[in-house]
């Protein structure tokens, strides 16, 4: 059965789901009609991050111009430029034994691509979520829909893997931003 997550919601994947080891992480959304001419690209972005916050390498950063880690733990399935269609619109693979001992969180952003550019936001964008889907028998773990509004946000920090006390958990974060992915990729790019 799947654990419904509100903002700032936890669990601790090893007592929710002890066997989970390769999982997919699902994001959805559906772009809401506008008048700014262009269609809504959400782009996932994943940062693998050590005690610092920091990520150790370039290659650490995963999105749709590098889809796998250093360690091969985190694999970026592609990019989906419209978000159209029924279920997760991009995937990502994580297994969490491959994970580098240094990683500490890895932590799932959403951007819209040319959000400035295009004059979008958040408050154009409805029914997203992040899910934990566990790759051995295919049962959602988890889900968090965001339900908040985001009218003036292009960038939204969704969730976090994050190890504790010799544990995997998952945060539903759900913090929006008003800048684009260049503030993540300061904020964690070591």
């Amino acid at each position: 059965m799947s654990i419904s997550l509100k903002k700032g919601g936890r669990i601790n994947l090893s007592k929710e789901a002890p066997s989970l080891d390769n999982m997919t992480v699902g994001l959805g959304w559906d772009a809401n009609i506008s008048d700014t001419g262009s269609d809504a690209d959400l782009d996932v972005s994943i940062f693998l991050v050590n005690a610092q916050g920091k990520t150790s390498n370039d290659k650490d950063f995963i999105f749709y111009n590098n889809l796998t880690s250093t360690d091969g733990s985190v694999v970026h399935t592609g990019d989906n430029l419209t978000g159209e269609g029924d279920g997760d619109d991009e995937k990502i693979k994580v297994s969490l034994s491959k994970v580098s001992d240094t990683v500490q969180e890895i932590i799932f952003v959403v951007t819209i691509h040319e959000a400035e550019t295009r004059k979008q936001n958040f408050g154009q964008v409805s029914n997203s979520f992040i899910r934990i889907v566990d790759d051995s028998n295919g049962n959602e773990v988890l889900k968090y829909e965001l339900d908040e509004d985001y009218s003036s946000e292009t960038a939204i920090e969704f969730g976090k893997l994050y190890r504790r006390d010799n544990s995997w958990r998952f945060q539903a974060v759900g913090t929006g931003f008003n800048s684009g992915l260049q503030s993540f990729v300061d904020k964690y790019i070591g």
